[in-house]
């Protein structure tokens, strides 16, 4: 026998999404709480799934409510439900932090790495520049047809999703899926840290 279970209670006990966003929207601070209390747990979710990290998950939710807060005027019923809204925003902030952090961290490595070169030695770049083509090489041997395909011709011939999707006979989806995975797997192959 198959029971259906509600995380967070009865769905009829939820509060009416919309109806609290327009609430918000005159400033109500009680429809912001009850929206809050509704929200928070799945943004939070979202955000760590994406983030992995429990402390900056905690500042992407707080960053994304307080976006809600401030921009609940932007919501459009007609889009979609106020949770989509608000967990498409959670997930587009968390990437952003991600993308921040990556960046942040190549930077400060850069820096290091310049701070230790006395000068440039075009020798060894060379043999850096060498020995990362061959374990790209290595590592994309370990992919599927499809995976290395797809990354061949996105990556090194410029081609977009749907090209590629259209040059390979596959769905958009499968290509898009192939590519993520394939992705996934040179990142752990070549040792990249997340």
């Amino acid at each position: 026998m198959r029971r259906t279970v509600f995380i967070g209670g009865n769905p009829d006990d939820k509060p009416d999404l919309i109806a609290l966003m327009k609430q918000i929207v005159d400033g109500d601070e009680q429809a912001f709480g009850q929206l809050y209390e509704s929200v928070a747990g799945p943004v939070f979710g979202i955000a760590r799934a994406v983030v992995r990290d429990a402390a900056q998950s905690e500042e992407v939710t707080q960053e994304v409510l307080v976006e809600v807060w401030r921009h609940a005027a932007d919501y459009r019923p007609e889009r979609g439900s106020v949770m989509n809204w608000v967990l498409t925003l959670a997930h587009r902030r968390a990437v952003d932090r991600v993308r921040s952090v990556v960046a942040s961290a190549a930077r400060e490595e850069r820096a290091a790495r310049r701070a230790q070169l006395p000068e440039f030695d075009v020798t060894e770049a060379e043999v850096e520049a060498r020995q990362e083509r061959e374990d790209v090489v290595r590592c994309l041997k370990t992919l599927t047809e499809l995976q290395r395909e797809s990354i061949i011709l996105a990556y090194y011939q410029g081609l977009t999703y749907r090209e590629v999707a259209e040059r390979l006979s596959a769905s958009l989806g499968t290509v898009k899926t192939r590519m993520r995975d394939g992705l996934i797997r040179l990142r752990d192959c070549l040792g990249v840290a997340t």
